[in-house]
């Protein structure tokens, strides 16, 4: 992923896809997505979603979302001691 794109707001999203079996539809199955998207709108995957929804036979049952940003301030922390080395 190009620095451009992070730029533009796109983060790592991974989706846990719960749906029901069409052959067996008492029992449930779990797919996992996983992109780059846009927080907290995510229409990558409301794309995915509705695509699923019209073309898929398997009903879905829930999704839980999880999303982390490749770009975030340095981590620091301070240094209590200094030495000199001469």
């Amino acid at each position: 992923m190009s620095l451009a794109i992070q730029l533009q707001g796109y983060c790592l999203t991974t989706a846990e896809i719960t749906y029901r079996r069409p052959d067996f539809p008492d029992f449930l199955q779990n797919y996992i997505w996983q992109d780059h998207d846009m927080a907290p709108r995510f229409p990558v995957l409301k794309e995915i979603l509705q695509f699923w929804e019209q073309n898929l036979d398997g009903e879905l049952h829930s999704v839980r979302v999880a999303s982390a940003e490749l770009i975030r301030p340095a981590e620091f922390r301070l240094v209590d001691t200094e030495i000199r080395l001469h």
